[in-house]
């Protein structure tokens, strides 16, 4: 996770702050087919920003409380009203990471319509975070440099053993709170 930590989402970061420079600049000059032309390059840097910005704070040593699904009760009981219970919410998920073709994202969201909150399984590709109003609780990396170093492969294995490392405080922090709170560590990370 080092390497993917300090490597790629470091070089999100960095063609972010470059492609967002030549935006400025573009802006400046009233270039709009550069500006345009930069859309898709901020896109997916942001979203490779984004995306594991929140990734990062999803994770917990294994030996932390924070790791402990007793960390989230009330995103817990949720979860078992949604789909039964903890066993099969992951088979959920792991068959929705298991179902992405090339490269991209497994999320549990929450969406609120009234008084309702609703929990479900979205995916998303490539760098795309998820932007349709909901809050990210957790998302998962699939990308090959997330798991290939010490998986090889093994995506299945991958997908198993993540739940070791999943910070179910943060999980229930974000269940609790609103689309911004989720997003709040962006704020600072640019």
């Amino acid at each position: 996770m080092e390497l993917h930590h300090s490597k790629h989402h470091q070089t999100y970061i960095t063609n972010l702050n470059a492609a967002l420079k030549k935006q400025a600049e573009a802006v400046h000059a009233s270039d709009i087919t550069t500006q345009v032309s930069l859309q898709q390059a901020i896109r997916f840097n942001a979203g490779g920003h984004i995306n594991h910005s929140l990734f990062w704070q999803n994770l917990a040593p294994t030996s932390s409380s924070d790791a402990k699904l007793s960390a989230a009760p009330n995103l817990v009981k949720h979860i078992k009203t949604t789909w039964g219970d903890e066993d099969k919410f992951r088979e959920a998920f792991k068959a929705a990471l298991l179902g992405i073709q090339g490269s991209g994202w497994g999320w549990l969201v929450k969406t609120e319509t009234g008084t309702e909150q609703r929990l479900s399984i979205v995916t998303t590709k490539d760098q795309d975070p998820p932007v349709g109003g909901e809050v990210p609780i957790l998302g998962v990396d699939m990308w090959e440099h997330a798991y290939y170093l010490q998986y090889l492969n093994g995506k299945p294995a991958y997908v198993d053993n993540i739940w070791n490392v999943i910070n179910w405080k943060t999980a229930e922090e974000r269940y609790l709170g609103a689309r911004a709170d989720a997003f709040k560590v962006l704020k600072a990370s640019i």
